[in-house]
């Protein structure tokens, strides 16, 4: 007579098996996660003159914390700088010339509504060009598009530069991204805003972060998937570019 096992004892070997062939289910995997990859800044840019011309001073140098907006390169200016002066002197004039004929035409009538609007035509004019001189003063120097310390300058005091040269590099390291791959059957198992902890590898050093990016896509040449993660970095306890384990516990 045929001995059948009991359910209770097929159902785990079954499941056993399932597991063997199609691997652990992604909700199940992505519990103990851990993946390989590596540590970068939010922000990291390299910035330039948009116009050519002579280095003439350097207010930081390379290691300088920075500020948004402050000047780190100036380029020779001097041209710029009497374009401006003539043009601020051309737009005073105009403006009293404008000013004085808006008072006759108030008062004594002695001249006409035409000549007004051509004297309020130059002044606009005038203004317009003082604004353009100024801008183009602006140009001369290369300014901080956000606070961070100055890792590289490419150029110093008497190099001449083209036009958006890279001259500067700045990094934010206050915030930093873990990036790295993860098999594509696993990342449905993640979720946004997911808590996540960082290993800097051959450090003791872990910090605490959070999901903020899950490629919906997955390379079919590796089946892997592109994800990263968001953590604080205040204190600069991780420096960018070390490589880390993340690992959603």
């Amino acid at each position: 007579m045929r001995k059948w096992l009991p359910l209770y004892r097929i159902g785990p070997a079954l499941l056993l098996l399932a597991f063997w062939a199609f691997g652990l289910p992604s909700v199940l995997a992505a519990d103990n996660l851990c993946v390989s990859g590596i540590t970068e800044p939010v922000r990291d840019v390299t910035v330039g003159a948009s116009v050519a011309g002579l280095i003439r001073t350097e207010f930081f140098k390379e290691g300088d914390v920075v500020k948004k907006g402050e000047v780190i390169l100036e380029l020779d200016k001097r041209l710029e700088e009497l374009e401006v002066q003539r043009r601020r002197a051309v737009m005073d004039q105009n403006k009293m010339e404008l000013e004085t004929t808006r008072t006759l035409v108030e008062t004594t009538k002695s001249v006409s509504k035409e000549e007004l609007a051509k004297k309020e035509a130059d002044y606009n004019v005038a203004a317009a060009e003082y604004g353009i001189a100024v801008e183009q003063l602006a140009h001369r120097q290369v300014v901080a598009p956000f606070s961070g310390t100055i890792t590289e300058i490419e150029l110093h005091t008497g190099a001449a530069c083209a036009p958006y040269q890279p001259l500067v590099r700045l990094v934010d390291t206050t915030r930093c991204y873990f990036t790295g791959q993860i098999e594509g059957r696993m990342a449905s198992g993640l979720h946004l805003d997911q808590g996540i902890r960082i290993d800097i590898e051959g450090s003791s050093v872990s910090v605490r972060g959070k999901i903020c990016f899950i490629s919906p896509v997955v390379d079919p040449a590796s089946g892997l998937a592109k994800v990263k993660a968001l953590f604080e970095n205040a204190d600069g306890q991780v420096r960018p570019g070390l490589a880390a384990r993340m690992v959603a516990d």
